[in-house]
């Protein structure tokens, strides 16, 4: 049934907590192609940094490309540790909103299964923030398995994991 899956992750903990899922899927499946997508966010002119301050277009493509190189890095990282249950793994990068990447990359490549996780929002935060996976489950054409492992979650109000 499956012969693509699509992971996107985000460089956090939090979105690896799906490997597991994503192994035993793509195992069970007998999946020949998993694919680890990660997406560069660019930084636009005119936004605010974190220190309270305009980025120049250097300093924009600097942090542009420090964003890709690390995304490099990490997939290779992250890649390494899915190969070695025995999958044939694939990095792919992408370069715009997260949510409309993760989907475009889906539809333009026959991915038959999106697995993603969520970073565990709820209520009034999920509506103030908004969440790249409610945006992919929306939008997508493609099926998309979330998890969310109770050990994962982050805790709202001690930014501790949950039990």
């Amino acid at each position: 049934m499956y012969r693509k899956i699509l992971a996107p992750l985000d460089g956090s903990e939090l979105s690896e907590c799906t490997l597991g899922h994503l192994m035993e899927v793509a195992k069970g499946c007998q999946v020949p192609e998993v694919v680890l997508l990660y997406v560069v966010e660019p930084y636009h002119k005119g936004e605010m940094h974190y220190r309270d301050r305009y980025l120049s277009e250097e300093d924009i493509h600097k942090r542009d490309a420090e964003e890709e190189a690390y995304g490099k890095e990490y997939l290779a990282r992250v890649a390494d540790k899915v190969k070695k249950d025995g999958l044939s793994v694939k990095t792919a990068m992408a370069y715009g909103i997260p949510a409309e990447e993760i989907i475009s990359y889906a539809e333009d490549n026959d991915v038959d299964l999106i697995i993603m996780s969520t970073h565990g929002r709820s209520g009034v935060t999920r509506w103030a923030l908004g969440s790249v996976a409610d945006k992919v489950i929306r939008h997508s054409i493609t099926p998309v398995l979330i998890a969310a492992p109770r050990s994962c979650r982050v805790s709202l109000t001690s930014g501790a994991d949950e039990n």
